[in-house]
Parts: C-alpha cells; sequence; structure tokens
C-alpha cells in the first residue's frame, strides 16, 4: 500500500512539473518524454547559452526518477560526450543538488547544498546549466578535464586546450540538430524565447511541439535566465 501511494503521489507530482515547464519554460531547454506512457524518462535538449564556450551546441540528457520522487532526487545523465569536470565518461553529472541529503563531511557538501523535496527539474536544469559554466574542482567526476580547466582558468585563458575540446564537441553536436530538425539559438534574444506550449488539437500536451514562435520573446535580454557576464564565458 506505502509503495502504491508513493508511487501515485509521484506520478501526480511529475505531471504538476511538466505542466508548470510547459505554461513557465526554462529558457535554453526543451522537455520531452522518452515514452508518452511512461512520466519517469524524461528526455532534455539544452541549447549552450550564448557568449560562452557551449554557444550553438545541442546536448542531449536524460532525466530519470526514482518511484519516490520527489522524496529521493532524480537522476541526471548526457547522452551527448562531454568534457566537463563534473561529468562522468558515462555521461553522468556529479553536482549537489542530485545527492541524497545525508550528512556526509567527507564529501565537503553541507546537507543544505544537496537534495531536498522543494527542489524540481527546474533547478536542476538552472544547476546545470550554472555547472557547465562554473565547474567544482573540488571533488570532480573527471579528473583530467578538471586539471586542463584550471590550467585554462589560471593562465586567463592562454592555456586553450580545455576550451578546443569543448568546441569539438558542440560542432559535432550540429549534425544531431540537423537529423532532429532543430534550430540551435545562437544569439541571447534567441536563446530567450520561451517554448509555445501547444494547442490541444497538435497532439499530446506532453510535448513541446514548436520551440521557437518569433511573437513570443518576453522582454528581451533582460528576462533571459542566465547571466551574460558569467565567469564561465570565454576570455580574449
Amino acid at each position: 500500500v506505502t509503495h502504491q501511494l508513493l508511487f501515485t503521489s509521484s506520478q501526480k507530482a511529475l505531471m504538476l512539473e511538466m505542466k508548470s515547464l510547459q505554461e513557465e519554460p526554462v529558457e535554453g531547454f526543451k522537455i520531452t518524454l522518452v515514452d508518452e506512457a511512461d512520466l519517469y524518462n524524461w528526455e532534455v535538449a539544452i541549447f549552450g547559452p550564448p557568449n560562452t564556450h557551449y554557444e550553438g551546441g545541442y546536448f542531449k540528457a536524460r532525466i530519470k526518477f526514482p518511484m519516490d520522487y520527489p522524496y529521493s532526487p532524480p537522476t541526471f545523465r548526457f547522452l551527448t560526450k562531454m568534457w566537463h569536470p563534473n561529468i562522468y565518461e558515462n555521461g553522468d553529472v556529479c553536482i549537489s543538488i542530485l545527492h541524497p541529503p545525508v550528512d556526509d563531511p567527507q564529501s565537503g557538501e553541507l546537507p543544505s547544498e544537496r537534495w531536498n523535496p522543494t527542489q524540481n527539474v527546474r533547478t536542476i536544469l538552472l544547476s546545470v546549466i550554472s555547472l557547465l559554466n562554473e565547474p567544482n574542482t573540488f571533488s570532480p567526476a573527471n579528473v583530467d578535464a578538471s586539471v586542463m580547466y584550471r590550467k585554462w582558468r589560471d593562465s586567463k585563458g592562454k592555456d586553450r586546450e580545455y576550451v578546443e575540446i569543448i568546441r569539438k564537441q558542440v560542432l559535432a553536436t550540429k549534425a544531431e540538430a540537423e537529423r532532429d530538425g532543430v534550430k540551435v539559438p545562437t544569439t541571447l534574444a534567441e536563446y530567450c524565447v520561451r517554448t509555445r506550449v501547444p494547442a490541444p488539437d497538435e497532439g499530446s500536451d506532453l510535448f513541446y511541439d514548436y520551440y521557437y514562435d518569433d511573437d513570443d520573446v518576453e522582454g528581451g535580454e533582460g528576462d533571459c535566465c542566465y547571466d551574460e557576464d558569467d565567469s564561465g564565458n570565454e576570455e580574449s
């Protein structure tokens, strides 16, 4: 009975989150269900924010939710090959917000930085974007990428090996974007366009059928979730 209650509760939570993300989307993301009959597996397309190393990129990921969500965190795995200090070779993202709320002094994380039931997909997505541009090198998932990132940072951008690998990965995503028929934003104005919620006769209301609609820009640059002055920007 308890298992069934958790299952019903998590389904309701996920349906509400999907509805919220349709009505108030996060800029720079496109979310669909892997299988319309399964609320526990979401596919995410992440567009690299303009004015960063990831500009023009089209990165795919999967979010898998546990049956007792939101009491336990989901997992977030990139399907696209990513070179980053906090992303494992298999694509799993290592970020505090996705770690269970246990007291683990050796991790260097405060319990308050870890998952709690007030977090949601929206906060996860924003945290992942922040992590892409501001890696945490304290306990890296990819040690080689962490060393390379620190060389780039400490040389004030003169050591460009880290940046060049990322730019190659970004270029490699263009073919997949073309195959999927997706127009990747390259300017801040395009990036900040909100997803239009499909009308009922356009198919399932759990899917975003059209990502861009020029009439949907809200307030221009000031409305964007991303700060273009972020420290992850390329240095000249």
